[in-house]
């Protein structure tokens, strides 16, 4: 499924859920946009959800109001966001996994989508995925079972290259597994792994600097929402530092995680 028809699932799900029980319904329904990311870095998932709601015949301004709400990459900031979301009667709340563990703390009525790169039952977003209960449900898309082919992608495009390089976000719900999946895709291959971290886009100088040093002929990007609102700017510097690189690809404009 493409990427845009997630949005349009998600859009049309957020549009159409009732109001959340003993609440009262406001003038026109709100939409709470909730994510742990900037705003600056998530234009093509406002653009998308935007779309997505115009396809399904709602109009912004007419039939709901939306109401964004961003973390700025700081996650202490969230359950203030969601607080204040529950308090405006937003008729749903939709966000990544940072959003809505917050959305969950603040509210047990008011009904929560999540769009996600991670598993929602390791993360603890859902008990089930049939049947997830509770105020919680969502759309989850993930990568991780694509790691060996991606590094394989790698190894084609730089087969004589000492090592691979595989940045990721430590902050991502299953980045511990994906660490694991990558340098066990790279044993299978016969291929040595550098794991690098980055949690913040001052750690970015760093990162790219001991794959240099490392000598690492390809780069393999980890998901998460944070470096998706900074993906323009890690294949900068992959180009600049002349990185081949694979970049987690989802079926929808990120999300996550």
């Amino acid at each position: 499924m493409k990427r845009r028809a997630f949005i349009t699932l998600l859009g049309s799900a957020a549009a159409a859920w009732p109001i959340a029980a003993g609440e009262q319904q406001a003038a026109m329904p709100v939409i709470g946009f909730l994510r742990s990311t900037s705003a600056a870095g998530s234009a093509p998932l406002v653009a998308a959800f935007r779309q997505g709601l115009k396809e399904a015949g709602i109009v912004e301004g007419q039939d709901v109001a939306i109401d964004f709400r961003w973390g700025d990459d700081q996650p202490d900031r969230l359950p203030g966001l969601a607080a204040d979301l529950v308090r405006r009667q937003a008729a749903v709340i939709i966000g990544n996994v940072a959003a809505t563990r917050a959305a969950i703390a603040a509210t047990a009525a008011v009904p929560i989508v999540f769009v996600t790169g991670t598993d929602p039952i390791r993360t603890g977003l859902v008990a089930n995925l049939n049947r997830p209960g509770g105020n919680v449900t969502g759309v989850v898309f993930t990568a991780v079972d694509l790691t060996a082919k991606r590094l394989g992608l790698l190894h084609e495009l730089t087969p004589k290259s000492a090592s691979i390089a595989a940045l990721f976000d430590p902050a991502v719900p299953e980045a511990e597994l994906q660490m694991r999946e990558t340098e066990e895709a790279g044993r299978t291959i016969g291929r040595q792994v550098l794991i690098v971290k980055a949690a913040d886009e001052r750690d970015f100088a760093a990162a790219f600097g001991t794959i240099v040093q490392a000598g690492a002929g390809g780069l393999l990007l980890g998901g998460g929402p944070f470096f998706f609102s900074r993906r323009r700017q890690l294949a900068t510097m992959a180009a600049r530092h002349a990185c081949p690189r694979s970049a987690r690809r989802a079926v929808s404009p990120r999300p996550a995680s």
